[in-house]
């Protein structure tokens, strides 16, 4: 089976959490990114990235490619905010729904404080209502490193068939 991490990350979490699960995963790693950029400190931070979440908006990303003929699974990993999933995914999930519908789908949360559970629930609304194969929540592994987190990071992978 071939996987294919796709993520969003903008403080760096969900990246490494990302990276990490790619290399235990042996699978394929694609960032998807926004044309413009959103606000990455202070207020302006929350307020543009919230409100975007929020609004369901679904902004233009960069090029990206990858060959969904040889992928299998799909894990999708995004900070959460607001309650949601952040809306590069959002993007990426309405350009790739066809490509979608044939693959297994799991996914991962990276939070400061709380959302994920509702964050996943939005994602499964815009998968069409399906269920994921698994799912994992972490807080700040990039920030705030700790066994657990790494831990869990394992366990998922586990659960995806290591």
């Amino acid at each position: 089976m071939r996987d294919l991490v796709v993520y969003y990350s903008q403080g760096g979490n969900t990246a490494y959490a990302a990276e990490a699960l790619a290399r235990l995963l042996d699978a394929d790693l694609l960032r998807v990114e926004p044309e413009k950029s959103y606000p990455s400190k202070g207020f302006a931070k929350f307020f543009w990235g919230g409100k975007s979440s929020v609004m369901a908006e679904a902004p233009v990303l960069r090029p990206y490619s990858f060959q969904a003929a040889e992928i299998d699974r799909v894990i999708i990993g995004f900070p959460v905010w607001a309650g949601s999933f952040a809306p590069p995914i959002r993007t990426f999930l309405r350009e790739n729904r066809k490509v979608l519908a044939g693959k297994r789908v799991a996914a991962f949360a990276c939070q400061s404080g709380s959302g994920a559970e509702r964050a996943f629930g939005k994602l499964r609304e815009n998968l069409g209502g399906r269920e994921l194969d698994a799912t994992l929540i972490l807080v700040d592994p990039r920030d705030k490193p700790s066994p657990e987190n790494e831990n869990r990071l394992r366990d998922f992978a586990r659960r995806l068939g290591l």
